[in-house]
């Protein structure tokens, strides 16, 4: 008999002290590049066009349930950029289609998801979707592909047979997340394996500056999981940093292992509660120090190799942040740095005048600094630059970078601005800059610029690290700071570390 799969996608990562709105649209901005579809969502073979050859995790479902001989039903594969928490009416469209295709019967379904998503009224969107999933289906085996930076909760670990989580940060192995979590459903639907999740959660809001798995502390703890997976100690282990800026309740690190079953579970539980003991033990290595941004700005003048990469990761796209803070850009230009290409920046507004202008014109505008940030106590402040509009554009580009490879993304219309010393790209969408197509899709070419400035945390390196001579970490404003006195949590389970720094870990 042929099984039926339901494929799905509903990504976001919500920082609950961003000021960017996540309306249903949002989710499907990304796909603008695509032309118009039918509905206000992406579904069916459309979505599987648009993200099936993609590295994602949809796409590694999509292939695992052609290569069974399943039937597949895509009901939506939604992914928006990080922002505050998603509107009522767009998280109600998206997960009762998901819930609509599970009544229409399956014999097993697959979720690409963040884990990390907060809506109104909800603080666990993920752990809601399963139970109105398990309401109607409660013995259908579903499968979850997790981002790095979920913030998992007791009840969504035990609505889910099996989690898989990236592993990488900048985040090139989401494909591979998928074939993880693919691979052990199919186990599951031949009789191979009895998965079933162990779940260790820890007080820890680290910072994302600090945990990827690419160095320490992360590093060998990421390791450590990858081996008892790769040797069949268990049938999945993974890690997530835990998304420190969102105030909720299971903010923070987890753990989760997939064992097998009852013969597995020593072995699963004794696993997690390791990798949990070492994260803990390592507390104090997840946190980042910060350096005065003119400090930063100043050590880059001294540079003797080139391109440097300036990553000012306090308002990133990829952390919701509102990316036209215009701080690190104005120290720039007082300190006189030359051959800057910086951005890009959103803002709608200046891109208009720039193509009202025409290329080739010069002027004088206020760029950025749109948008408050109440959550923080901070108001938005354009700086007012004069130069020539060298470029105008769709915006529109195909990642081939190793982030996302394949996805054709779309920025808005974009401008670059030429003040002599610096290239300014600004665009009328918020784009995280993981790969240099946000550069070279208007004519500029990274490496022949002697400072790169982007507004990223991590992201960038999966496309600027392989050309950069130097990488500097500038602490610009915003609602992405990993200074973390600045927000004001109230629902985050207290004592939490490191907000309260001599608390005691009781099991």
């Amino acid at each position: 008999m042929t099984r039926r799969f339901v494929v799905a996608g509903m990504l976001h990562e919500t920082n609950t002290f961003s000021p960017v709105a996540t309306p249903l649209a949002s989710f499907f901005s990304r796909t603008s590049a695509l032309g118009p579809q039918d509905g206000p969502m992406l579904t069916g073979q459309r979505a599987i066009d648009a993200f099936g050859h993609v590295n994602v995790a949809f796409a590694a479902f999509v292939a695992a349930a052609r290569e069974a001989g399943g039937e597949i039903d895509v009901p939506v594969y939604a992914n928006a950029a990080p922002s505050a928490p998603t509107d009522r009416v767009a998280y109600d469209t998206m997960a009762d289609a998901i819930v609509e295709a599970v009544k229409r019967g399956c014999d097993a379904v697959m979720l690409d998801l963040h884990g990390a998503m907060v809506a109104e009224g909800l603080d666990d969107g993920e752990a809601e979707l399963l139970r109105r999933i398990r309401d109607i289906a409660p013995e259908v085996p579903i499968a979850v592909a997790l981002d790095f930076h979920a913030n998992i909760s007791p009840a969504l670990a035990a609505r889910a047979d099996i989690i898989t989580g990236y592993r990488t940060y900048p985040h090139v192995d989401m494909r591979e997340t998928g074939e993880r979590a693919a691979h052990t459903l199919l186990a599951r639907l031949e009789g191979r394996a009895a998965p079933f999740v162990i779940h260790r959660w820890l007080p820890m809001l680290t910072h994302m500056n600090q945990h990827s798995p690419q160095f320490q502390p992360m590093k060998d703890i990421m390791g450590r999981a990858r081996a008892a997976e790769a040797s069949g100690e268990v049938l999945n282990a993974s890690v997530f940093g835990g998304f420190p800026l969102a105030d909720i309740p299971f903010a923070g690190l987890s753990v989760v292992v997939v064992a097998d079953g009852e013969a597995g579970r020593e072995r699963g539980e004794s696993l997690a509660d390791e990798l949990a003991e070492q994260a803990w033990q390592r507390r104090e290595e997840f946190i980042f120090r910060l350096e005065p941004m003119a400090t930063t700005i100043a050590r880059a003048k001294t540079a003797t190799a080139f391109p440097v990469v300036l990553a000012d990761h306090s308002n990133n796209t990829a952390s919701g942040g509102s990316v036209d803070t215009m701080e690190s850009i104005e120290e720039v230009l007082h300190q006189g740095l030359e051959g800057v290409v910086a951005g890009p920046i959103c803002d709608p507004i200046a891109v208009q005048t720039m193509i009202e202008a025409g290329v080739g014109r010069r002027i004088t505008l206020a760029v950025g600094g749109r948008t408050d940030m109440p959550s923080i106590g901070r108001k938005g402040r354009p700086l007012t630059l004069t130069g020539t509009v060298r470029a105008i554009t769709d915006g529109e580009f195909t990642i081939t970078g190793p982030m996302m490879t394949g996805a054709r993304v779309s920025a808005g219309r974009t401008a670059v601005l030429d003040t002599g010393t610096m290239q300014l790209v600004v665009s009328e969408r918020r784009i995280e800059p993981a790969d240099l197509g946000v550069f070279t899709h208007c004519g500029i070419d990274p490496l022949r610029a002697r400072y790169l400035l982007i507004h990223s945390r991590q992201h960038f390196r999966a496309g600027f690290e392989p050309i950069a001579r130097e990488i500097l970490m500038v602490a610009g404003p915003g609602v992405c700071s990993s200074d973390y006195s600045q927000f004001p949590f109230e629902r985050v389970t207290r004592p939490i570390y490191p907000l309260d720094p001599q608390m005691r870990l009781e099991r």
